[in-house]
């Protein structure tokens, strides 16, 4: 049952909450002890949602739009009085004092939370491997990784331990683990949805997004966790957009361009399903063809400047003062250092060590300076392919999902992992992965839709159109 449908049947009376909740957690209990999804079920407290929201409902009140549909977070959201990690061993007993804004809203909304998600540590990758929690393992084929940094949250909703989920996307985070488990996530448009209570990585990239089975459960999770927030001073003004009255509009009339250089490095297989994915557009009315972004192409090297620089400046706040983990030493310096080797895994090190070269003097304006000055020429190259299209195509992943371990070694080769998906993080601009049938090996393909700034209506309106011609 989707969350749209159970979140009807709850309100109705016609299934309880209750039982929907130890629903999903017989699903956990029987399988996460091979998948990892989760980093902590939250047991007592789902049961405990959900008896209220049976309560209200019995009561005549009506608990909202997400009436006891369990959804799983990323644990790199803030919820007050539970361990949040961002698997890292550096926040080890951390329990914030206040909720992210998203949590609030979708708690408001009736939704039961469930338990908070593996990511990679600090969302810095796209294999949940380098968790200090240990890996995530995809539904599909526990062999493979889920994708990342969001594996968790996509691994949680393939399995079926959640409808639902939430997920952070800084440079492909929701959307491409969405497309190798086979499940649909989105990125928002930066600043719709609010930031306040995400543990930072890369503060001009980070954005919170849906994960759901369908199209029209992440219309619906996005509907809720939208809209202005007072507590973010990037928050978009406005309310949220309403988005699922206009999912069956159909894209007749629509221009659709099949971006060159996002779909230039993919597999055969992916390529193939992109192929067929602009042919289902066309033959449900809208007008297909090529275009160009040709700074698309620079788009990994910037972002591994921007993001890097960004997170050496928001980690250093990590410093065994202040929260988390504290390993004592002679004095301050030296309990700092060993506090961040011993908290730290390697590839927020590589992260923390690259970015903070970008910005030292007399580097900043060759490195972090320049990937700016490329960054604003992708923005321009995407303004001149939306003057003549609506929308724009394009492979989630270059690959479907890879095996655990294979690309560990080897970071350029995981970095490009999210080569499809960075340039719509760099440009703020939304994008949503599809499941789009299978690989050669059997595994999920996602495709992507792109959009210009706040057009979240029109993408979905695509979306659903790729959903259906996949029934």
């Amino acid at each position: 049952m989707s969350a749209v449908e159970l979140a009807a049947a709850i309100r109705s009376g016609q299934q309880s909450a209750v039982d929907a909740i130890e629903l999903h957690l017989a699903t956990i209990h029987q399988d996460d002890h091979q998948i990892h999804a989760f980093n902590l079920v939250m047991e007592q407290e789902a049961r405990d949602q959900a008896a209220e929201i049976d309560r209200r409902i019995a009561a005549g009140e009506d608990p909202g739009p997400l009436a006891g549909v369990p959804i799983a977070l990323k644990d790199n959201l803030c919820t007050r009085g539970i361990p949040t990690t961002c698997s890292s061993k550096i926040l080890e007993g951390w329990r914030p004092p206040y909720d992210a804004t998203v949590v609030e809203r979708v708690r408001d909304a009736g939704a039961v939370i469930v338990g908070k998600t593996n990511l990679d540590e600090f969302a810095m990758g796209s294999s949940t491997e380098n968790s200090a929690f240990g890996p995530t393992r995809n539904p599909r084929d526990p062999s493979r990784v889920p994708g990342g940094s969001s594996g968790g949250s996509a691994a949680a909703v393939a399995a079926g331990f959640a409808p639902l989920a939430l997920g952070s996307d800084t440079g492909g985070s929701i959307r491409q683990p969405a497309a190798l488990c086979g499940v649909v996530g989105m990125k928002p448009t930066y600043g719709l949805v609010s930031r306040y209570g995400l543990v930072a990585f890369a503060s001009s990239l980070d954005q919170i997004g849906p994960f759901g089975e369908t199209v029209a459960d992440a219309a619906l999770l996005l509907e809720v966790i939208a809209g202005h927030d007072p507590m973010d001073s990037t928050s978009v003004a406005g309310p949220a957009p309403r988005i699922r009255e206009h999912l069956d509009d159909g894209v007749g009339g629509l221009r659709v361009g099949v971006a060159r250089e996002l779909a230039a490095d993919v597999d055969p297989d992916v390529r193939r399903r992109l192929d067929q994915a602009a042919a289902a557009l066309a033959a449900a009315g809208a007008s297909v063809d090529e275009v160009s972004v040709p700074a698309a192409v620079h788009g990994l090297p910037a972002y591994y400047l921007i993001a890097p620089a960004e997170a050496s400046s928001n980690l250093a706040r990590y410093d065994g003062v202040r929260y988390g983990l504290r390993v004592d030493a002679p004095d301050t310096e030296a309990m700092n250092r060993a506090t961040r080797s011993q908290g730290f895994g390697d590839e927020v090190k590589r992260r923390i060590m690259l970015g903070t070269y970008a910005l030292s003097a007399g580097y900043y304006d060759a490195y972090y300076g320049q990937a700016q000055r490329v960054r604003t020429l992708i923005i321009r190259d995407f303004d001149a392919a939306y003057a003549d299209h609506d929308l724009l195509l394009a492979p989630t992943s270059p690959s479907t999902a890879f095996e655990l371990g294979a690309r560990t070694a080897d970071p350029y080769a995981m970095y490009l992992s999210d080569v499809c998906t960075i340039p719509s993080n760099l440009a703020g601009h939304p994008a949503i992965s599809v499941p789009f049938g299978t690989g050669d090996d059997g595994l999920p393909v996602g495709i992507q839709v792109l959009a210009p700034a706040l057009q979240e209506t029109t993408m979905f309106r695509a979306a659903a159109v790729l959903e259906g011609a996949q029934r």
